[in-house]
């Protein structure tokens, strides 16, 4: 995890105490790659981590503290998401 994604976890961590530290990692490499891969598919120019990383913030910010109710209503990230038993929050 890079330096970004590190704050953004710790972040995460914050607004949401739902879901576990292996969750939070789990969500910032899901929402970093969704952002990374819809821009290029856009077309645009990459801009760095940095910019991926404010746009990633903003989403924490906004929406951070529901994202635990995400994946009950859509199963397709549920297997992503389950939470293993043996790690602890």
């Amino acid at each position: 995890m890079n330096e970004y994604q590190q704050r953004l976890y710790e972040l995460l961590l914050e607004k949401n105490q739902q879901i576990s530290a292996s969750q939070a990692q789990t969500w910032i490499e899901l929402l970093w790659d969704d952002f990374e891969t819809t821009y290029a598919k856009a077309g645009r120019e990459y801009k760095g981590s940095e910019m991926t990383a404010k746009v990633v913030a903003q989403w924490i910010e906004n929406y951070g503290e529901k994202l635990h109710e995400f994946v009950a209503q859509n199963p397709k990230y549920k297997d992503m998401l389950n939470e293993d038993p043996k790690k602890m929050h």
